[in-house]
């Protein structure tokens, strides 16, 4: 389509990934987004053409559908869409018991956190090897730094997706690729009719916006990649962590989570 190199985002149309691509717009970035839902990434593809000198494609795509990352990977290629750096945001979490939650429902999640994001990045890679470009930014948690009850699978995916990420960092280190890992804690949003800034007066210290997310993540990019917790109160739980006996963290964290 171009000779110019595309930034793709899953997961645009809300959140993170709507931050990613309106900062990277004001950047001058090519954009590829793909979400679920076809109408607000129309509706945020649009706003872009609008706001920004960058060809922007809006692609609705299931990621949680088998299949659905090597389908997306093989259009962007007949359509002659180069991938210079991949954002790999797509992702949701379930809270409560393990043997409460839908099964289907929970395997949904392991394929869209974990499954679709190495099928994706495998089917994009050798493109970035080939032209050496820019690199992947992987959107992990804090969740996966240790097992949370009532939401075990949730913080397992981002376990895997953590170690997945750091270790293909490695990698890659000398191919020209550069890898990202973002691990934020909880961002602020809309919950239960509260506006955000209200849930911020509440828990200043606590959410993050998605914005500040985002600027610690292209930060971290330009610098050469690596992994990324964003905010001193994240970094500090993280690192605390360290220092209690594994055994013991999901105890105190199931009762934080009844709390």
């Amino acid at each position: 389509m171009k000779d110019e190199g595309f930034t793709l985002i899953t997961g645009a149309s809300r959140g993170l990934g709507m931050a990613f691509a309106r900062a990277l717009a004001v950047r001058h970035c090519n954009l590829v987004l793909v979400a679920r839902s076809p109408e607000p990434l129309h509706a945020l593809a649009s706003e872009l053409r609008r706001s920004s000198p960058v060809s922007v494609l809006a692609i609705p795509v299931d990621l949680s559908s088998p299949g659905a990352g090597q389908t997306l990977a093989e259009q962007l290629s007949n359509g002659d869409i180069p991938i210079d750096l991949l954002v790999n945001n797509a992702g949701f979490g379930l809270r409560g018991e393990f043997r409460d939650l839908s099964l289907s429902r929970q395997l949904e999640m392991l394929h869209l956190n974990n499954q679709a994001i190495v099928e994706l990045t495998y089917r994009l890679l050798p493109g970035m090897l080939e032209r050496r470009q820019r690199g992947i930014i992987n959107i992990s948690s804090t969740a996966g730094f240790q097992p949370i009850p009532f939401a075990s699978i949730y913080s397992a995916t981002k376990a895997f997706l953590t170690t997945f990420s750091l270790a293909l960092e490695q990698e890659l280190r000398c191919a020209g690729v550069t890898v990202v890992t973002v691990c934020p804690g909880r961002l602020s949003k809309s919950q239960h009719g509260e506006s955000e800034q209200r849930l911020r007066r509440k828990w200043p210290s606590v959410y993050q916006s998605p914005e500040e997310v985002v600027e610690e993540a292209l930060r971290v990019l330009a610098k050469g990649g690596g992994l990324t917790v964003p905010g001193a109160l994240n970094k500090f739980s993280v690192f605390a962590q360290r220092l209690i006996p594994r055994r013991v963290v999901p105890k105190l964290v199931a009762k934080m989570s009844r709390a």
